[in-house]
């Protein structure tokens, strides 16, 4: 009986020094708003979370799921948010930046691209469909990701395959979900799909991929749609913090990139994935703060320079001056 006693104190004990440990490790808890995208990209994010990672830097995080890529960059923008998780619009974010100077920071892309045998979209069609890439897009529609940053990706496909987006190619703003619904049902003739779409409907039978990675083959490769950004204001005022965050989403970046069959199944809490999709997704290529290197920045600039090209924002922008550094968080 006391040897039972002597030991629920001593459990006591530990109980109540861990507790007190915990209390002293974090004498001071900062509170950093996120906001996010449920979508494949934002697995390093999510592995944070779960791992509880912020909370271990001390960090109290207000997590704000957002429907759209502009909803981020608007947020951030209007400094409604400390920071925008990897999978924020790479894009997006430069077109606010060309118009607000001096607002974000981006401190990690994510993508794909063919040398790094990462899929990050496909041009969708039936299996029976005489379309076999861009050129073939002659006279019909072409439904992508809604907003600007999709809609002048397309068009810049579309002038890489000798076609006119304005005359030849009807481009339809179709959102994710109803992107294969379409394709099979003919709504549209095909669809330029980020992953994991492309992924679930070659296992479903039901679409192709007529091009596996098309943009890199244009644009860049690898090619970075998504971006992890922060805003100045939080850099500025609380950069010690700011640190922590990029260092969190760095680890949870290195855990995915090592682990991702590990950590895949946690896509289904975060995103409309379902369970018996998981087995088809494809691997996203993920590039934390402290990977970045210059063939990176030289397929940023690219994707920035199309959007310059495009007319949606204007020009020059180097991007080196857009990226973060290590004395901006006071190292």
């Amino acid at each position: 009986m006391r040897t039972t006693k002597a030991l629920a104190a001593a459990a006591s004990a530990i109980l109540i020094y861990g507790a007190s440990a915990a209390e002293a490790a974090c004498d001071k808890t900062e509170k950093v708003t996120a906001v996010w995208l449920p979508i494949m990209q934002t697995t390093a994010y999510f592995v944070a979370l779960e791992e509880k990672l912020f909370e271990k830097a001390c960090i109290e995080i207000v997590s704000t799921k957002m429907e759209a890529p502009n909803q981020i960059i608007d947020a951030l923008i209007a400094e409604r948010a400390d920071f925008g998780p990897p999978g924020a619009a790479a894009g997006i974010a430069m077109v606010a930046e060309s118009k607000f100077p001096g607002k974000l920071k981006v401190f990690g892309l994510q993508g794909g691209g063919i040398a790094v045998d990462r899929i990050n979209d496909g041009l969708l069609v039936k299996p029976d469909s005489p379309i076999k890439s861009f050129a073939d897009l002659k006279g019909k529609t072409l439904g992508h990701v809604p907003g600007i940053q999709w809609r002048t990706i397309s068009r810049t496909m579309v002038r890489a395959a000798g076609l006119d987006p304005d005359t030849d190619v009807k481009l339809i703003d179709l959102a994710v979900a109803m992107q294969v619904p379409a394709v099979v049902g003919g709504t549209v003739d095909a669809t330029l799909s980020l992953e994991p779409v492309g992924s679930i409907a070659v296992a479903s039978g039901k679409a192709i991929r007529a091009v596996t990675n098309p943009v890199a083959k244009v644009i860049a490769d690898p090619f970075y749609s998504g971006a992890a950004i922060m805003t100045t204001k939080f850099l500025k005022e609380r950069p010690d913090v700011a640190r922590k965050v990029v260092a969190a989403i760095d680890e949870a970046t290195d855990l995915v990139n090592a682990g991702f069959a590990k950590y895949k199944p946690l896509l289904t809490k975060y995103t409309p994935t379902k369970e018996d999709q998981l087995e088809f997704l494809a691997q996203p290529y993920l590039r934390g703060f402290k990977d970045l290197n210059e063939t990176d920045l030289k397929s940023y600039q690219a994707l920035v320079d199309i959007f310059i090209k495009e007319g949606v924002m204007s020009g020059p922008m180097n991007v080196h001056d857009k990226i973060l550094v290590k004395s901006d968080l006071g190292n």
